[in-house]
């Protein structure tokens, strides 16, 4: 009971520390990569609800993001329609895009379904450079800021910060409830053992088919927040490099533990701008990284400290009752 209560916590402690970090470090660098990887990590809790309970990896999920912004911008620029408009058509739109990705890739598994979710990452971006004025071409869209609510303007850096940090939350919230719910369950049986599960009537391609559409709306959600964050979108954010470095997050922090995914982000996205690292030598530290966590922590970082943490717990309890059984022998 007592680990519980220091969790919980330790957890409140790290997201009043997320919510006064503008005041913290007010620097406008400094916030503005910590924007950068919120809406990343984002994507990243809806890559977990289909890695970590469902077992299917995406290298596909930065072309997800993309078909969220672009929604976004064609809403805006064509129709009218703001930010808070266009916010949740984005993200039922990158959703229904999932779909149409799940139905025919989820007949296959393993290496072929992360060979088609790439290929879908490549196919989007040949598309959007050739969409003409509807897509910007190469070029990219414009957008305009975010529109006012409640007379908040989050035009400003730490408003709009706090705005992706709610985001964030909202998505930690919803991944922490799908896999404490009976759907979650469901997935995670299906990842153990898929045969056993059809077998006994579950419908598997169906909730395969539900878990992407679900990250997919995540994805959506964090395209509208970088999108008009950076106020303009090109194709060559969304293409393979990109979804290839979402699947590397998710799996350095680990896609089973509630912070998993936000350590992914913070450990690929965060500290290399922060600490000025070589772009080169970053991608080189990445990769082997990665091997070695694949290898030796296959549950992640996060994962990995938290059983060790429980190992060290552990161990002092037995240390503490020798010598106390030590202390009443004499």
């Amino acid at each position: 009971m007592s680990g519980r209560v220091s969790g919980r916590v330790a957890s409140a402690a790290f997201l009043l520390l997320l919510v006064a970090l503008p005041w913290i470090s007010p620097s406008y660098r400094f916030l503005s990569i910590a924007i950068s990887t919120g809406t990343v990590a984002i994507t990243l809790y809806g890559l977990a609800v289909l890695f970590g309970q469902a077992g299917l990896m995406s290298v596909g999920h930065a072309a997800l993001m993309g078909v969220g912004a672009y929604s976004a911008a064609i809403l805006a620029l064509r129709l009218g329609i703001g930010f808070w408009g266009a916010l949740p058509c984005a993200m039922l739109t990158a959703a229904l895009a999932a779909g149409l990705i799940g139905l025919p890739s989820l007949r296959v598994s393993g290496h072929h379904f992360v060979i088609i979710t790439y290929a879908f990452c490549t196919l989007l971006t040949i598309v959007l450079t050739n969409g003409g004025d509807a897509t910007g071409g190469a070029s990219g869209l414009d957008l305009d800021p975010v529109g006012r609510l409640f007379g908040v303007n989050f035009d400003s850096v730490r408003n709009y910060y706090l705005l992706v940090l709610a985001a964030l939350l909202a998505a930690m919230l919803a991944t922490d409830l799908i896999a404490r719910s009976g759907y979650g369950r469901t997935l995670r049986a299906i990842r153990e053992n898929e045969a056993l599960a059809r077998a006994v009537g579950i419908n598997t391609a169906l909730h395969k088919l539900g878990a992407f559409m679900l990250s997919g709306a995540f994805a959506g959600l964090a395209g509208v927040l970088q999108a008009y964050y950076l106020r303009h979108i090109s194709p060559g954010l969304y293409g393979g490099l990109p979804s290839l470095y979402i699947a590397m997050s998710v799996m350095l922090g680990g896609a089973r533990v509630l912070y998993g995914p936000l350590a992914g982000a913070v450990i690929v996205n965060f500290l290399p701008e922060v600490l000025s690292i070589d772009p080169v030598d970053s991608r080189m530290a990445y990769g082997a990284g990665l091997v070695l966590v694949i290898l030796l922590l296959p549950g992640g970082v996060i994962a990995s400290l938290a059983d060790l943490g429980a190992w060290a717990a552990a161990l002092a309890r037995r240390t503490a009752g020798r010598w106390t059984q030590l202390a009443q022998g004499r």
